[in-house]
């Protein structure tokens, strides 16, 4: 079950816990599904509890190389301190510009389309999210096919790449390789080609003045003056287009999907998008300026958190919440249980964004709401991805209504990322319809 989706392997119970530990074949598996004992196992253990699970490692390995998602120790603070500054927060407002103006050519590709134009709103979000990746990381717009490659690269590496590390789980030890057949390796040949391109093309954007972070990872230096490696360029790269387009191009989705079964928000975000902007696109200014469209995109990230499971390796024994964590287990913190735990959230099925408006609503502390993890590994990028998807559904929501295709069952299912199936067949209308 597992295998094919990592999601139906929960029960009632589960969301409801605290502290959950369970045998299998030989790795103690633990979930901690409480603010308390996340805090205990993401903040205050993080020494010990910063190596990410063998099955993430090595899924993503051919991919992200040694990558700051899934590095750990020396290399994962090394990298850390190189790479954060280039992609902080306080950087984004340089960038919005150029999110801004890709979304409004989708804008225009969709009124294009005309009224009742079936698309793939999944496979759409992710062509949008690529194109923002492409020309504020990168530094350059890549043509649509590049965008394209990127995308099926990724769609297809997630289809095919295993959920699940027996030989980790049966004691075998880490040298071990694993297989990686064709359908593996040619999607991480049509990703690092495209990767591989931009940073041979960087010197020509360094003489156009042109900012980049690519630019940026090859003009960094660590605490004693040395460059990263061509991998290490490479690799980061790869962490940085995989978390900026993939999850940001999920979340967007689901939006549209949430906002399709529910009138009363759509009318509401409407409302906000009307009165705030009065039809004008909108500037990087204006999204602290709309509350009730950051808050579809939190609630949207609770019910459906782009990465559902969040798993560590324990590098020695230890303790979370009294209870003995021995070297080698797993320890995991579930976005998708926590995110529904009835006993932090009322409701908690309910796609209600005024939870996050509303400030007698109960909600948790911070390590109960955690889409971008918590830590000292939570995610470098949030203030960029939380902007992108801001302007994104301001932007095309003050024009158009995402209606789902009759007759589609959308069902969620996690491999690497929480995504709606395959697709997501969706109708296009504008508004003024």
């Amino acid at each position: 079950m597992a295998k094919r989706n990592f999601l139906s392997i929960w029960g009632i119970d589960d969301f409801q816990s605290r502290l959950r530990s369970k045998r299998v074949f030989s790795r103690e598996l633990v979930v901690c599904n409480r603010p308390d004992v996340v805090r205990e196992a993401f903040q205050t253990n993080h020494e010990i509890l910063q190596r990410k699970t063998p099955q993430m490692r090595h899924a993503l390995e051919p991919l992200l190389g040694d990558g700051l998602f899934i590095s750990d120790t020396e290399t994962w603070a090394k990298r850390r301190k190189v790479v954060a500054p280039i992609i902080h927060g306080s950087r984004v407002k340089g960038f919005a510009p150029i999110m801004i103006e890709t979304i409004d050519e989708k804008r225009a590709e969709w009124a294009a389309r005309g009224e009742g134009a079936e698309i793939d709103a999944l496979a759409d979000m992710a062509h949008l999210t690529a194109e923002i990746i492409c020309r504020t990381i990168f530094g350059r717009q890549l043509g649509k096919d590049y965008a394209a490659e990127v995308v099926q690269g990724f769609s297809d590496y997630q289809r095919h790449i295993d959920q699940i590390d027996l030989l980790s789980l049966f004691g075998l030890p880490e040298w071990l390789p694993r297989f990686r057949g064709r359908a593996i390796k040619k999607p991480v040949q049509r990703i690092m080609s495209v990767l591989d391109e931009i940073i041979e093309s960087y010197e020509a954007q360094k003489q156009k003045g042109e900012a980049s972070v690519i630019g940026g990872l090859l003009e960094a230096r660590d605490d004693n003056g040395t460059p990263l490696s061509r991998s290490a360029i490479i690799s980061e790269a790869a962490v940085i287009f995989m978390a900026g387009h993939e999850t940001t191009a999920n979340t967007l989705a689901w939006a549209w999907f949430l906002l399709s079964k529910c009138d009363k928000t759509r009318l509401r975000l409407q409302e906000e998008l009307d009165t705030v902007l009065g039809g004008r696109t909108p500037t990087f200014q204006d999204v602290a300026q709309l509350p009730f469209t950051k808050a579809v995109i939190e609630e949207t990230l609770r019910l459906y958190p782009p990465v559902p499971i969040l798993g560590r390796e324990a590098m020695a024994d230890t303790t979370i919440g009294g209870t003995p964590i021995p070297k080698g287990s797993l320890v995991m913190v579930v976005p998708w249980l926590m995110h529904r735990n009835p006993v932090l959230w009322s409701k908690p099925d309910v796609f209600d964004p005024d939870r996050f408006l509303d400030p007698k609503a109960k909600k948790p502390n911070k390590y109960g709401y955690v889409p971008f993890s918590i830590g000292p590994r939570i995610c470098a990028g949030l203030q960029f991805g939380m902007t992108e998807a801001i302007l994104s559904l301001a932007i095309l929501a003050q024009d158009f209504e995402l209606r789902l295709k009759d007759g589609t069952d959308v069902q969620p299912v996690a491999r690497l990322t929480l995504r709606p199936g395959d697709n997501l067949p969706m109708t296009v209308h504008p508004r003024s319809s």
